[in-house]
């Protein structure tokens, strides 16, 4: 661990010995190492002085176990970032990694929204963000350590990441170590599951220094009896399949509704009578259909014509079926049986976390058309004295099957001016 700490450390935030490069080159600058070596770092150009730093590191012998460590942040020349007083982890949701959520222009295939990670960087945040081991299989798909990637194990992966990011800054001059802890969607329920186990710690092991949860909740109200059933039978069903020896939840259907979507609009999906981008439409813009997260939860706000969804309010359709496309393969089971399990509340938890534990600054973003107002009770369960709640809406309460959607916090075209900047000036405050 001390020899990846160091490498990452140079290769992240030193300017002795790195490869000569030019941060004017466009639309990327990349310097690349094998797959198997002890560190695999690439380099990229976002925008402007904005550069994209990736590093996978191993950490361990089965398939999966590596960590991909993501680092967006402005350069002073090239791999000298510019030193920051503030840092955060971003953890990606479902269906996704660090880069089609927060970066999504970096994406395969690419995405015209600007992303999170980039607009936060410009305002001289450093960003960083892990990919959870799903989506790094090993060669030809490889899932056979599927069936151990619990909640348990994400947690102790996230805490070799934020050692790394901090050992990181603290080797490249920063006075403070410490980051705040930014989760979307399921990476919002790891985050407040993080926090609670960190702060059960010595406060010399402690990193976190915020909690940001993006529309997403820690904790389900006694009033939310409809979303806990859901939870407490998907985590039934979940752990039934892992027993069955199926390890593997694959994101395939996401992954065509995207590529369909993209390439043969107007084809026939094979469900009924709707087009590729009919199915696409309803999968993002009427997801409480089949994840009920909340009564009229959607991933993106749709355009609605009678019951069907024919468009999109908030996002161009080119994002939209970046994100599906762009969806690794696979995603692990027992994840989605344990976050369902510590929703459910009942039987034995895979992990002790309860809320009260949670200390630190909270601020819950939600979105009126995702989680929205459902996740303000988390905020209410931690004991810190630091708390803010916000939601955005634009319609009223008799059209919150329109209204902004979970996924148009990071991809709407309004969503710099109505998600970003609170969240900047927020992190900027603590």
């Amino acid at each position: 661990m001390t020899r990846t700490v160091l490498v990452l450390g140079c290769v992240a935030g030193c300017a002795a010995g790195a490869p000569d490069a030019d941060p004017a080159l466009s639309p990327a600058t990349t310097t690349s190492v094998d797959r198997h070596a002890s560190l695999a770092f690439t380099r990229e150009h976002v925008t402007g002085d904005i550069y994209h730093y990736s590093a996978l590191v191993p950490i361990g012998t089965a398939p999966s176990a590596a960590l991909r460590l993501h680092r967006v942040v402005r350069e002073l020349a090239p791999f000298v970032p510019r030193r920051t007083a503030r840092a955060a982890m971003l953890l990606h949701g479902d269906f996704a990694t660090f880069v089609t959520d927060f970066a999504p222009t970096l994406g395969a295939p690419a995405s015209p929204a600007p992303g999170l990670a980039p607009y936060l960087a410009a305002r001289d945040l450093d960003v960083w963000g892990v990919d959870r081991r799903w989506t790094l299989p090993g060669s030809a798909g490889d899932v056979s350590d599927f069936g151990a990637m619990g909640v348990a194990q994400e947690l102790d992966d996230l805490r070799i990441a934020l050692a790394l990011a901090s050992a990181t800054r603290l080797a490249g001059g920063a006075r403070d170590g410490t980051l705040a802890l930014v989760g979307f969607s399921h990476g919002a329920q790891l985050a407040y599951t993080y926090a609670s186990v960190e702060a059960a710690r010595p406060s010399a092991q402690r990193v976190v220094r915020a909690l940001v949860a993006l529309d997403f909740y820690g904790a389900l109200g006694p009033d939310q009896v409809d979303v806990r059933a859901f939870a407490c039978g998907n985590s039934a069903a979940e752990y039934d399949a892992v027993a069955a020896g199926f390890v593997d939840s694959p994101n395939d259907f996401l992954i065509s509704a995207g590529q369909n979507a993209r390439t043969d609009p107007d084809g026939a999906s094979g469900f009924g009578d709707l087009t590729n981008r009919d199915l696409m439409l309803f999968v993002v813009g009427q997801t409480y259909n089949f994840a009920p997260f909340a009564p009229l939860y959607h991933l993106l706000a749709p355009v609605l014509a009678g019951d069907a969804a024919v468009g999109l309010g908030e996002t161009t359709e080119d994002a939209a079926t970046a994100w599906l496309a762009g969806s690794p393969p696979h995603q692990s089971m027992l994840e989605g049986a344990d976050l369902d399990a510590l929703l459910c509340g009942t039987g034995p938890m895979p992990v002790d976390a309860p809320l009260s534990r949670i200390r630190v600054p909270l601020y819950y973003l939600g979105a009126a058309g995702g989680v929205g107002a459902l996740g303000v009770y988390s905020t209410t369960q931690v004991s810190s004295s630091d708390v803010t709640a916000q939601v955005v809406q634009r319609l009223g309460a008799e059209r919150i099957a329109e209204d902004f959607g979970h996924g148009d916090l990071l991809f709407a075209a309004d969503a710099p001016t109505l998600a970003w900047q609170p969240l900047a000036a927020w992190l900027a405050r603590h």
